[in-house]
């Protein structure tokens, strides 16, 4: 302009350039603190997406719309890697009916591990259907039937027996000392067909996040260490870790919310 004396129109046209362009002064990034809150989540919850780093947010009170958390999640790089999982044939669909209070039905299953000597660990993991707690995971370098029967007494002493018990087929649960031990305390055990883990779909999306959170994420050096972080991995997935299947609450709220909902409905009678 001052070169050629132009008018700043002018020139403005010639490059091409709109006025409003010309002008703009940057504004300070006001969304500073809410992403460094969101890097802080992500490094300390290596396997969490954006969709879970949103429910933390929100868990700990802030109004934030969940566009704008993905947002910055991706400006910020922090996209997990997606695991390639074992590819299992289809399978007919059979959805899971929610039961309606805690202790109702309780799923059962075996996920498997190692420590660094090599030796083989096997965790009995156990979910409540009806609030998603983990009620239990067990790990124990080899659980027979008997052994798994003490450790389900063990459990029911500090929680409480369920009405049923869904599992697979595997050799612990169809022994007989399993089948002994549920008679003797009135508990039904739901076998599914072999080949569909679907019809035990709770235990198996448990199972996943297990994989994937804990057992994937650690490198345990003795059969104890494993039990001290696998014992606070499930502390935290019962207490902290927000699901969306439970309207973003924890699982323990959840059940905390289930059982004054009993409590009211019994008063109302």
């Amino acid at each position: 302009m001052k070169g050629r004396g132009m008018s700043e129109r002018h020139a403005l046209r010639v490059v091409g350039m709109s006025a409003s362009a010309l002008r703009y002064v940057p504004r300070p990034d006001g969304n500073a603190e809410l992403r460094q809150q969101i890097v802080d989540l992500a490094q300390r919850h290596r396997r969490y997406g954006a969709p879970m780093i949103y429910l933390k947010l929100r868990q700990s009170g802030q109004r934030i719309n969940h566009k704008r958390v993905e947002r910055l999640y991706a400006l910020e790089k922090l996209q997990v890697r997606r695991r390639r999982r074992k590819k299992i044939p289809p399978a007919g669909r059979q959805p899971l009916i929610r039961p309606g209070t805690a202790n109702e039905v309780w799923s059962m299953d075996f996920v498997f591990d190692r420590v660094a000597t090599g030796r083989g660990i096997k965790c009995l993991a156990i979910v409540d259907d009806a609030t998603h707690e983990a009620i239990a995971v067990i790990p124990e370098h080899s659980i027979g039937g008997d052994h798994l029967v003490r450790l389900l007494d063990e459990v029911c002493a500090v929680r409480g027996r369920p009405s049923i018990i869904r599992t697979d087929n595997g050799k612990e649960f169809t022994g007989r000392a399993m089948l002994t031990w549920a008679h003797r305390h009135g508990i039904a055990l739901r076998l599914i067909e072999p080949g569909k883990p679907n019809q035990n779909a709770y235990i198996e999306s448990f199972n996943g996040r297990l994989r994937d959170e804990c057992l994937n994420e650690h490198w345990f050096v003795s059969l104890n260490h494993a039990r001290v972080v696998i014992r606070a991995w499930a502390k935290e997935y019962n207490e902290e870790r927000p699901k969306k299947a439970l309207g973003g609450l924890t699982p323990a709220d959840y059940a905390r919310q289930l059982a004054a909902t009993a409590i009211s409905s019994t008063h109302g009678l």
